[in-house]
């Protein structure tokens, strides 16, 4: 799966795969309007900002997990997931991506 946002001042997202439109039970239309951070339940937001500063900071950061949650409020958990900061042919920070292959649902459904 692979998701991006921009750089707003509260990132919205701008980018995602089938996979990741699914996993967050989400049309495109909604996904794009989503604040980044709100892909995350309120009690990981801290842990997932402090993830974005060290990207901002290194770059990217690799071998990422953290909990993520989907429109229906189902909870599931990506790992070894890679993150980066987009930059444009000028090297503009334009915002971040994301990509993870591992994932695991949390709850009992």
């Amino acid at each position: 799966a692979r998701v991006s946002h921009g750089v707003e001042q509260e990132p919205i997202f701008n980018y995602a795969t089938a996979l990741a439109l699914h996993l967050f039970e989400m049309s495109w239309r909604e996904f794009v309007a989503l604040p980044s951070r709100l892909s995350a339940e309120p009690i990981h937001q801290d842990e997932r900002d402090r993830l974005m500063q060290t990207v901002t900071a290194q770059a990217y950061i690799d071998n990422y997990a953290g909990v993520r949650v989907s429109k229906s409020g189902k909870r599931f958990m990506i790992e070894s997931a890679t993150v980066w900061n987009l930059l444009d042919e000028d090297d503009n920070y334009r915002g971040q991506a994301a990509t993870f292959s591992t994932w695991r649902c949390l709850d009992n459904a």
